[in-house]
């Protein structure tokens, strides 16, 4: 229908199909970047945690083993996080959630980065790891619910952009202190990175409040076709009437509070067991590499600190390049596929350093740590939360995309403890040859289970869509 006439909504199907037959306004673009702001404190903070790690351990006194926990911290809390809020943000809307994570993260950035123990640094690092693991499933879900299918894909794979945008910022922050005090101030670095997260955070969460509105699908599904067409017309600037009595038998068949289970019905399981294989190897693998880029530059470019720095901008960039290569042919290959050649990518690359690490230079090196994470975040990096996020009806997209999200951070659990021990058992080399089993399992998984959510209608239909809940 043409934007200049009046929309007739009858029920809650109505609103996703005028949402994906109308192009996005032109303020669309960036209610979608304020949606991902979470995802950029999220890697800004994995990311600066990762250049002060030699700086934290001292300043502690930390054994490897608290280490450890200093990084996995965040990510049980996460983990929480992702599986508590996918629910919350099915249940309580979208925006509320919105609002809620980012208050957490102002709060836990500031405490992380003023922390006078271990205990202390414990704690704040546990509640930014909720208060990220709240903030995915709702961005995505979001996004999911607020873009037409034709844009849906790539504008929800414009998250791992974000990430590698806000993984190089870390450095970017990083090195003018680093400079202007001729690196004097190197032992409180990590302190100075992740206390000014907190800034960018309360940016976003003030834009958030100004700009962001609920989501019309989930409205309409929760809070009444009304409130469903008043949100339409602010948004695309068009009259919206509701035929009347439409609400009620709609809002009495949708109440069920959705569950873990319901992802796990004969018509979802095929697609969520493959979303929980893409997401949780992805993560492995990035986060056994991707935490100690900052290390693994320091060994092939010197031990100065300011070649961690440096050198994280650098492999960084290569995320860039890949993340928004993928943004850009998510409609056109489809996020199995683009998963598909990512892994052949870092596979191929992990196994050229395993093998040839002795009689290839430096730079060589470096180069294929930088290809592996070019495939990664062209393909499993991105493709395991985008799919989670476009393949479950409105009513349990957040908890379909807050799952995706939980087994994301058993994969970075995983990569934070397990990798390591392995490095001070076998060595990095070693290491890297027994890592490229994960990708391989992934890349595996996705030849076997051919679901591709690319194109599909943001709700099938009612009558599927209830199907999900028969107990």
């Amino acid at each position: 229908m043409s934007l200049n006439e009046e929309l007739i909504i009858r029920k809650p199907s109505d609103v996703s199909d005028f949402i994906d037959k109308n192009p996005m306004r032109s303020s669309s673009l960036l209610i979608v970047l304020i949606a991902l702001g979470g995802i950029f404190i999220d890697a800004y903070d994995f990311t600066s945690l990762g250049i002060g790690v030699v700086q934290i351990k001292s300043a502690f006194h930390l054994t490897p083993f608290e280490l450890g926990s200093v990084t996995a911290t965040m990510a049980f809390g996460a983990l929480l996080g992702a599986l508590s809020g996918g629910i919350a943000t099915d249940k309580v809307g979208r925006y509320k959630m919105f609002l809620l994570d980012l208050v957490l993260l102002v709060i836990s950035a500031l405490g992380a980065a003023l922390s006078t123990s271990l205990a202390m640094l414990l704690v704040f690092r546990f509640f930014m790891g909720v208060g990220i693991g709240l903030d995915f499933p709702v961005a995505l879900s979001f996004i999911a619910e607020f873009v037409n299918v034709k844009k849906r894909g790539g504008s929800i794979n414009l998250w791992q952009v974000m990430w590698y945008v806000a993984a190089s910022c870390t450095g970017l922050v990083v090195l003018p202190i680093y400079f202007l005090t001729g690196g004097a101030a190197s032992e409180n670095l990590w302190r100075y990175a992740v206390g000014f997260g907190s800034v960018p955070a309360f940016i976003i969460l003030i834009l958030r409040y100004i700009y962001m509105k609920e989501s019309a699908p989930w409205a309409a599904q929760n809070l009444g076709l009304n409130e469903a067409a008043k949100i339409l017309e602010r948004i695309y600037k068009i009259p919206v009437k509701v035929i009347k009595d439409a609400n009620v038998e709609i809002v009495k068949t949708t109440k069920k509070i959705p569950k873990i289970k319901d992802l796990f019905v004969k018509k979802y399981i095929a697609r969520t067991i493959l979303i929980s294989i893409i997401c949780a190897t992805q993560s492995m693998e990035y986060f056994a590499i991707g935490f100690n880029l900052p290390s693994i530059s320091q060994t092939l470019f010197g031990k100065d600190f300011i070649h961690a720095i440096i050198g994280a901008i650098l492999f960084n960039l290569f995320g860039i390049a890949g993340a928004t290569v993928n943004s850009l042919l998510t409609r056109k290959m489809g996020v199995r596929k683009m998963a598909i050649v990512g892994y052949i990518v870092v596979i191929i690359s992990l196994i050229l350093v395993f093998n040839y690490h002795k009689v290839m230079s430096d730079e060589i090196i470096a180069l294929l740590i930088g290809t592996m994470i070019l495939g990664h975040s062209f393909g499993p990096g991105s493709q395991g939360m985008t799919m989670a996020a476009l393949s479950y009806p409105t009513s349990i997209r957040g908890t379909g995309t807050g799952w995706g999200q939980a087994m994301v951070r058993v994969g970075s659990i995983l990569g934070f403890y397990f990798f390591p021990i392995l490095i001070a058992i076998v060595g990095f080399y070693n290491m890297v040859g027994l890592l490229s089993l994960v990708p391989i399992a992934g890349l595996i998984a996705a030849l076997i289970i051919k679901w591709e959510p690319v194109g599909k209608n943001l709700d099938e239909t009612e009558k599927e869509e209830l199907e999900a809940f028969v107990e």
